[in-house]
């Protein structure tokens, strides 16, 4: 099967892939340092549940990443994903000055993806995001393999941070 024809294997990058525990602390203070809190990004370890599913996943669809981490980090999201050897795929990224709730921005982003293709899942560690897109039709996978995060889940929902 070519990409064009394969359904779409749709996945989050923070709490999912990445495991972010180590950068929590630039959002536990007042004033959160997002500017500190996305640099250190590319030291991420990877989620070993997370990057075994997206590799499983890998075998009948198209990996395309979705995250709420803004344009300004592509490079080092890309840097990233080679760096785990994930397998290559298109990155949907929130504009750099979009700070609408995750759950809107992603299940926007999904309803576009599937006007042209099968999304056959999405695999995601916010919540709020999985309610919105079951309650959209789409299928999910809930990422639960990563230690939660009061400031992150407030920076993804009510900041529309990442």
């Amino acid at each position: 099967m070519t990409d064009d024809l394969r359904p779409l294997a749709v996945f989050d990058l923070d709490g999912t892939l990445a495991d972010t525990a180590h950068r929590q602390r630039f959002l536990e203070r007042e004033p959160r340092d997002w500017d500190a809190f996305f640099a250190a990004a590319p030291h991420d370890p990877p989620l070993p549940r997370g990057v075994a599913l997206v590799r499983e996943s890998a075998v009948e669809c198209e990996v395309v990443y979705l995250t709420g981490r803004p344009e300004r980090c592509r490079a080092d999201t890309e840097a990233w994903l080679a760096a785990q050897g994930l397998p290559a795929g298109r990155i949907w990224m929130r504009r750099d000055h979009d700070r609408r709730p995750a759950r809107r921005t992603k299940v926007e982003i999904l309803r576009r993806l599937a006007r042209d293709r099968e999304v056959r899942v999405l695999v995601d560690d916010d919540a709020l995001v999985c309610d919105d897109a079951e309650r959209a039709g789409f299928t999910v996978v809930r990422a639960d393999w990563a230690r939660p995060s009061d400031a992150l889940k407030d920076a993804q929902e009510r900041q529309g941070r990442t």
